[in-house]
């Protein structure tokens, strides 16, 4: 049979760190996921969805969260379990409650460590999180669950394979045999955020629409081919709208930027893209200004959003620069004393640095004036 393998949506995760317009966009795709994961299902001769914990953000989503997640689901003809992680644990009178309430036949929510034949001869397992930390390994439980006739057995759960430091989000470590340990076909994990094969019966999905600047990959889910007599058949497909790239350039005039930058846009969707760009090198003033000026007005126009930290670009006047200067007399004098205060260094030269480069870009503007 084939399963898709999914986990990690955090439906009405906020991204309050961004404008209006990209968290709008960025909360959209992630319930737009739900219904590429509805259609590869259907394309793939899925019956059966099985969602590794964190459906959502938190345990108190908003009613629109919820209900938006639901009716995508309802659209297609494909069966969705869904698993409490340590974003959104079980817990009595609580999001799920809301969640069973309106979720209809198509959607079971697997709040109980119970087995459940969902096929004949083909056992869910389920290791619902009860607790946003949960110290202990949830799936220590599947080793005393019975599944009478069972041909294939799968393991759902949410939690570290092995500790992932910052990037694990739950402290629930599982063995990492325990697929072997617990006799699963196959054991479909959630938490870490990338596609990730613990062993040939052991995958996290990883989630389906990245959701920050770690990885160049989109986000995917996995669909899984299962046979008794067999290891499982595992396929990513991608789910993700949404690339989160992290670039450093070394750039030591315009012409190096401008190289890197259209070797970028060659290879990108740029409205679909998010850039977090560290800039590096020495360039003339008059460059650095000009390359930051590409950035503010051009590039982070074309993509979805433009992160840049360029204090290492450092840019030193030329002679020509503080000649052009010179003859200004007083703002001659001024950039003469910056330039000599950067130069030596220290604390303040960071400040000086800046300065002179706002004096040369209003000269500028005033030469083009």
């Amino acid at each position: 049979m084939k399963i898709i393998h999914t986990a990690d949506w955090q439906l009405g995760k906020p991204f309050g760190r961004f404008e209006p317009n990209v968290r709008s966009a960025l909360t959209e795709a992630r319930f737009a996921a739900i219904d590429t994961i509805g259609m590869a299902a259907a394309e793939k001769g899925a019956d059966h969805v099985v969602v590794a914990g964190d459906v959502f953000d938190t345990e108190g989503p908003e009613d629109r969260t919820i209900v938006q997640a639901l009716s995508r689901m309802k659209r297609h003809a494909c069966h969705w379990w869904l698993l409490p992680g340590n974003h959104d644990f079980a817990r009595n009178g609580g999001l799920w409650d809301r969640v069973r309430a309106r979720a209809g036949d198509s959607i079971t929510v697997l709040t109980d460590p119970a087995p459940t034949e969902i096929e004949t001869g083909v056992w869910l397992l389920p290791a619902p999180l009860t607790h946003r930390h949960n110290l202990d390994d949830p799936t220590e439980l599947f080793n005393g669950m019975e599944t009478p006739g069972a041909r294939l057995r799968i393991g759902l759960a949410h939690g570290s394979i092995r500790d992932f430091g910052s990037r694990g989000e739950t402290k629930s470590h599982i063995a990492p045999d325990r697929a072997c340990r617990s006799a699963l076909d196959y054991l479909a994990l959630g938490d870490w955020h990338g596609v990730l094969k613990v062993d040939a019966r052991t995958w996290y999905a990883g989630t389906p629409e990245t959701d920050r600047f770690q990885r160049d990959e989109p986000g995917q889910a996995l669909l899984v081919e299962l046979s008794s007599d067999a290891e499982p058949h595992v396929t990513s497909i991608r789910t993700g709208q949404f690339q989160w790239l992290v670039r450093d350039w070394t750039v030591n005039d315009l012409a190096a930027f401008a190289a890197e930058r259209d070797r970028l846009l060659g290879v990108i969707d740029p409205s679909a893209t998010l850039l977090q760009l560290s800039l590096a090198g020495i360039a003339t003033l008059i460059d650095r200004v000009a390359i930051l000026t590409d950035l503010e007005h051009d590039l982070s126009h074309r993509l979805r959003l433009l992160d840049v930290r360029a204090d290492d670009l450092v840019g030193r006047p030329s002679e020509n620069d503080l000649a052009s200067l010179a003859v200004e007399g007083i703002l001659g004098a001024a950039a003469a004393r910056l330039n000599e205060r950067m130069e030596r260094g220290g604390s303040d030269s960071l400040i000086a640095r800046r300065a002179l480069e706002r004096l040369f870009v209003e000269y500028s503007r005033e030469e083009r004036a």
